[in-house]
């Protein structure tokens, strides 16, 4: 009897641990975590060296994605102004609190180079069935729909207007301006460090966003005077250079790799970041924004 009580005990155990690990778990969508783990290499990509740049601070290296789909004269303004060494000693002027941290030639000092030109509204691109749209399933407060066009958060609006353009998501890259129709040339330019300010989309160019590096801006000292601005040059946070990728030599460059938005696993990266199941979460979500999904970076050799 005793022996037969063991192996009934044994067996409703067994059957225990195959409920634990029964068909209900095994059809659970995968966590983050999971889902991460299973990436392949074809689920990465290289940034392109000729659309990258570094960004060379006291504290490290920024690395910037830029998007010519968006913003192809701006884009070219920019590395106009790269090339021309226009940024090398100048500093980050503005850091706002929970908004942006701005870059250039505050004091007006440096000589124009001869990128500075006035630049069409680049704002907004056309919509188009070309574009490489990956749709988010939740609806968007700013956007009829929200999503990803070349790895870059994007809204779009395909009718009346047939629009598409980045979104202020945290790191976005802008371009600073006066009042409009002045578009800015890119000699100032500010990241986005604070909560989305998504009422700023359509209204200034973006043109990339930070890849690596974004803590080296969010953690600058807040400037103390007005809209964030620093009220002494000796409070800036100084540049040592800005070098587009292809300009470094491939030693000195940051080997890094960024999540594709066009595959099938980052699909299944989307709805876990809709629905978090991983043990920490009670109740998931079931909803998510276009700013929310953040795009997993990461280091090769």
């Amino acid at each position: 009897m005793m022996r037969r009580s063991c192996l009934a005990a044994i067996c409703l155990a067994a059957a225990g641990a195959a409920l634990a690990i029964g068909p209900s778990d095994r059809d659970k969508p995968p966590t983050t975590t999971q889902v991460m783990e299973s990436a392949k290499p074809l689920d990465w990509r290289r940034p392109d060296p000729a659309n990258t740049l570094y960004m060379e601070l006291p504290g490290g290296r920024v690395i910037i994605e830029l998007a010519p789909r968006f913003a192809p004269l701006h884009v070219a303004n920019i590395k106009q102004l790269v090339a021309e060494r226009f940024f090398d000693g100048l500093a980050v002027v503005r850091v706002q609190d929970n908004f942006v941290a701005q870059w250039g030639d505050a004091d007006k000092a440096r000589p124009t180079p001869t990128a500075l030109r006035k630049i069409p509204d680049e704002t907004i691109v056309a919509w188009g069935k070309g574009l490489p749209f990956i749709k988010l399933p939740d609806p968007d407060g700013y956007a009829p729909e929200t999503g990803w066009i070349d790895g870059f958060p994007a809204g779009v609006e395909r009718k009346p207007s047939g629009q598409a353009w980045i979104t202020h998501c945290y790191g976005v890259l802008g371009v600073g301006r006066e009042d409009w129709p002045d578009t800015g040339s890119g000699a100032e330019l500010y990241v986005v460090t604070g909560q989305a300010p998504r009422q700023l989309d359509r209204n200034i160019v973006t043109v990339g966003r930070v890849l690596r590096g974004i803590e080296l801006l969010s953690s600058l000292p807040r400037g103390t005077g007005a809209l964030g601005f620093y009220e002494k040059p000796e409070q800036r946070t100084a540049i040592k250079a800005i070098r587009l990728a292809s300009e470094v030599p491939i030693a000195e460059r940051s080997n890094i790799e960024v999540l594709r938005t066009d595959t099938p696993l980052f699909t299944q990266y989307v709805e876990s970041r809709r629905n978090r199941r991983d043990a920490w979460y009670l109740v998931p979500a079931g909803h998510t924004d276009v700013c929310n999904v953040t795009i997993p970076v990461r280091d090769v050799k």
